[in-house]
C-alpha cells in the first residue's frame, strides 16, 4: 500500500495542509511527527527515509523562500540605485540646458543607468520565462565574427572603465556560419565576461579565449573567461547556478545585480546542449569553461574579384597583422604590407611612379602625430579618387561611421575577422561600390508616407522625432481602429510603411494588421507593417510575422535597428 503524509503548519488553528501525498485521506489515523518549530508532518509511515528526505525538502523550500526574500531586497536597491540617476540626471539635465557640456554628461550618466536598469529587468523576465518552460531557442545561420565584435564592443567600456588588462585569443576557427541563437551565445557570452570584470579589482587581468573543435556534422564552440579577480568560496560554487543566489549582496560588496545571470547562463547552456565549468579560489580569480555544439555552414569562398589584384596593408596591429599574412596567403592574394602613416605615403607613391598602382587599401587604426587612419584615408582619397578603401577595426561602425565616409572609407571588417569575413569585405571593396553595406544612419524617405500607431504619448513623441531625421511623412494613430480607419481611408499606395505598436485600447496592434491585410484593396498585401512594441520574446515575433506582419522593432528602440529596418525594400 502506499505511503500517505502531509505537511501542516502547526502553528496554524485551523492545520490546514501545505503539502500531501497522492491518496491522503485527513480522516484517517496518523503519527504526528515535528519537523521544525513551525511544521507537522502527518505519516501512517515507520521509514525514517521518508521523514529525512521530507526533512530535506522542506529545508530546501525555506532556502528557496529566504533566497527568494534576499534577491527581492536586493533587487529593491539594485532598481533603485540606476532610477536614482535617471531622476536625479534628469533634474540636473533640465538646470544644464545652457551648459552644453554638462548637459551632455548628464545625459551620458542617463544613458549608462538606463541601460544597466533594462539589463535587471531583461534578467528577471528570462528567469521567469525559463521557469515556465516558455523560453525557446532560435536556430539561424549567423556569423560567428559579428557575433565576437558585438560582444567585445559591448563589454569593452566597462573593461576600459576600471583599467583591466584585457586579452582577447581566437584559434582554430575553421567554420564561421554557425546555425543557432547568436542573441542568447551573446547574452551568455556577455554576462560571463561582466561578471570578470565586476567581480575584478581595478588594473586586473582578464583572458578570454574562443576555439572549435569539429566533431563529424557538429562544430564545438569552445569559449574560456580567466580571470585574477576575489573568486568564490568552493560552498557558493555548488550553489551558484541556483536562482537569486548571490555570494555577496549589493550593500555589502557594492557590485550590483540580481544573483540570476549565471542561473540563467546554465539553463540557456543547457537548453543549447552544452556544458559549462567553473574552478575558482577566493582571492585568486576564476575561470569559466562553455562547449556549445552548433551546425554549421560549409566553407565556401570565391576570390574570382581579387584575382590579378594588388592590396596595400596598412596594418600597425602585430596581432592583426599576422591574421591578415596568413589568410591572404592562404589566398593566393598579392599584397605588400606597411605599419605607419608615413611608410603607407611612400608605398603608393611608389607604386604609383612605377606605373604598378594598388587595386585597394586595407586600412586598420593609425594614432600617429602626423595623423590617424582618416587623415591617412583622406589623403589617399585625394591623391587617387579612385582607390577603393576598407577599414578594418575593433570600433562600432555606428560610432565611426560618418567620419569613415567623409575619408572615402565606405567598406568595413569588424574585429575578429575569419577567412569568409575578411574575403567577403575585401570583395565588397573590389565591387567599387561605394553604397555602404554596413550604414546605420538615418534613410532618406522624403518621399515616403508613414502611419505610426502608438496610444503612448511619450513614446509617440519619441518615434516622431526619431522618424524626422527620414524626412518621412508620418501621420499618427491612437489605437488599431484609428490605424485602420486611416488605412481604408487613405488612397491606394498613400502608406508604404505602418510602425504598429500591440498592445493598445479599442483594436490591438495584431487585429488590426490582420484587418488591413483581409481587405480587398490592392495595396492591402504589398504595404509594410512592422510591429513596434515591448513585446520582445520569440513567440511574440513569431506571432507579428503569423499576423501578416514584415518584421519587428522592439522596445526600448535600438535606433540603428529601426532605421536599417525601415531602409529596406
Amino acid at each position: 500500500m502506499a505511503k500517505q503524509y502531509a505537511i501542516i503548519n502547526k502553528n496554524d488553528p485551523e492545520r490546514k495542509i501545505i503539502a500531501q501525498s497522492a491518496g491522503f485521506r485527513i480522516e484517517r489515523p496518523y503519527r504526528e511527527i515535528e519537523l521544525n518549530n513551525d511544521f507537522l508532518l502527518l505519516t501512517d509511515d515507520d521509514d525514517s527515509k521518508l521523514i529525512l528526505d521530507l526533512e530535506k525538502q522542506l529545508a530546501e523550500a525555506q532556502n528557496a523562500n529566504i533566497a527568494k526574500e534576499v534577491f527581492l531586497s536586493n533587487m529593491s536597491h539594485d532598481i533603485r540605485t540606476p532610477m536614482n540617476a535617471i531622476i536625479g540626471m534628469t533634474t540636473l539635465a533640465k538646470k544644464q540646458i545652457d551648459e552644453k557640456n554638462k548637459l551632455l554628461d548628464s545625459l551620458n550618466k542617463i544613458d549608462t543607468a538606463s541601460s544597466h536598469l533594462l539589463t535587471l529587468i531583461n534578467e528577471v523576465l528570462d528567469m521567469s520565462r525559463i521557469n515556465s518552460g516558455k523560453l525557446t531557442i532560435n536556430n539561424e545561420l549567423f556569423s560567428l565574427s559579428d557575433l565576437l565584435h558585438d560582444t567585445l564592443t559591448i563589454i569593452r567600456p566597462q573593461m576600459e572603465q576600471k583599467h583591466h588588462n584585457f586579452d582577447f585569443q581566437v584559434s582554430d576557427i575553421q567554420y564561421e556560419g554557425l546555425y543557432g541563437d547568436p542573441l542568447r551565445l551573446r547574452q551568455i557570452y556577455v554576462n560571463i565576461i561582466n561578471n570578470a570584470i565586476k567581480y575584478t579589482n581595478d588594473n586586473g587581468n582578464i583572458s578570454v579565449s574562443v576555439s572549435e573543435t569539429i566533431n563529424d556534422d557538429k562544430c564545438f564552440l569552445r569559449f574560456s573567461c580567466k580571470d585574477n579577480g576575489i573568486g568564490m568560496s568552493s560552498q557558493f560554487i555548488e550553489r551558484i547556478f541556483n536562482p537569486f543566489e548571490r555570494e555577496l549582496n549589493s550593500t555589502m560588496s557594492g557590485i550590483e545585480g540580481t544573483g540570476l545571470g549565471m542561473s540563467i547562463v546554465k539553463k540557456l547552456v543547457d537548453l543549447m546542449n552544452g556544458e559549462i565549468t567553473i574552478e575558482s579560489k577566493l582571492n585568486e580569480g576564476t575561470r569559466v569553461e562553455i562547449s556549445v555544439p552548433f551546425a554549421y555552414e560549409k566553407l565556401q569562398i570565391s576570390t574570382s574579384s581579387l584575382s590579378n589584384k594588388h592590396l596595400l596593408i596598412v596594418m600597425p596591429d602585430d596581432q592583426i597583422r599576422n591574421t591578415l599574412d596568413a589568410y591572404l596567403k592562404e589566398f593566393e592574394i598579392t599584397y605588400d604590407v606597411v605599419s605607419s602613416f608615413s611608410s603607407a605615403i611612400d608605398a603608393i607613391t611608389n607604386s604609383s611612379f612605377n606605373n604598378k598602382p594598388y587595386d585597394g587599401a586595407v586600412l586598420g587604426k593609425i594614432e600617429e602625430s602626423i595623423g590617424d587612419t582618416f587623415d591617412l584615408a583622406a589623403y589617399l582619397k585625394k591623391s587617387f579618387p579612385s582607390l577603393p578603401m576598407v577599414l578594418i577595426s575593433e570600433d562600432r561602425w555606428e560610432e565611426i561611421e560618418y567620419r569613415a565616409n567623409r575619408a572615402g572609407i565606405h567598406h568595413f571588417i569588424p574585429v575578429p575577422f575569419f577567412r569568409k569575413s575578411l574575403i567577403n569585405g575585401l570583395n565588397e571593396m573590389m565591387s567599387n561600390d561605394n553604397t555602404d553595406t554596413n550604414a546605420v544612419s538615418a534613410p532618406d524617405l522624403s518621399d515616403k508616407h508613414i502611419l505610426l500607431v502608438e496610444d503612448n504619448l511619450i513614446n509617440r513623441e519619441i518615434a516622431i522625432e526619431l522618424l524626422k531625421e527620414t524626412h518621412a511623412q508620418v501621420d499618427t494613430a491612437e489605437n488599431g481602429k484609428e490605424a485602420l480607419d486611416k488605412y481604408l481611408n487613405s488612397k491606394i499606395g498613400y502608406y508604404d510603411i505602418i510602425l504598429m505598436d500591440i498592445q493598445m485600447p479599442v483594436m490591438n496592434g495584431y487585429d488590426s494588421c490582420k484587418a488591413i491585410r483581409l481587405s480587398d484593396r490592392l495595396d492591402a498585401q504589398s504595404i509594410r507593417i512592422y510591429a513596434m512594441s515591448a513585446n520582445i520574446f520569440a513567440e511574440d515575433i513569431a506571432k507579428a510575422k503569423e499576423m501578416g506582419m514584415n518584421g519587428h522593432i522592439a522596445k526600448p528602440i535600438d535606433v540603428t535597428k529601426m532605421m536599417q529596418t525601415i531602409a529596406q525594400k
